[in-house]
């Protein structure tokens, strides 16, 4: 679905971000990287909290770009955003982001025991690589709300 269509719908709306606000949400993402790094945790919630983290840093994004989700599936909104507003290259990393979504879903809400160790330890290098990724975007694109 494309970005106009999403703003069409009323799934994306318009938001007006701030320093702070972005602050936060890198201070969330650095925390379930932490998290999802403890050792004896499971690989459901290991896999969970690196999720949690590419969501807020996704989320910097859209905030950047003066967009906010609304309503229901906003997490699939969210991903569905990512190459419209940071560009193409990120368009196969968005996709395993949103494939992950439906992992993450059917380990929160349906089944435990469903995400392996390899896919935990992948996802939170995804993570930790979109985390440079972003903080470059923003960089590039939005200083002033990173000084």
């Amino acid at each position: 679905m494309n970005f106009e269509r999403l703003q069409a719908q009323g799934r994306l709306r318009p938001h007006r971000t701030s320093q702070s606000e972005i602050h936060q949400l890198l201070r969330l993402a650095n925390r379930d990287l932490a998290d999802a790094q403890v050792k004896g945790l499971s690989s459901d919630r290991r896999f969970l909290i690196a999720y949690e983290a590419i969501l807020a840093l996704a989320t910097i994004a859209l905030y950047c770009s003066g967009y906010k989700t609304h309503g229901l599936g906003h997490h699939w909104v969210t991903f569905q955003s990512l190459p419209d507003i940071m560009g193409n290259e990120v368009r196969e990393t968005a996709a395993y982001f949103d494939l992950c979504r439906t992992k993450r879903n059917v380990s929160a809400y349906d089944r435990s025991g469903q995400i392996s160790q390899k896919e935990a330890d992948e996802l939170i290098r995804e993570a930790s690589a979109f985390k440079s990724v972003v903080l470059e975007w923003l960089k590039a694109n939005h200083p002033r709300l990173i000084d």
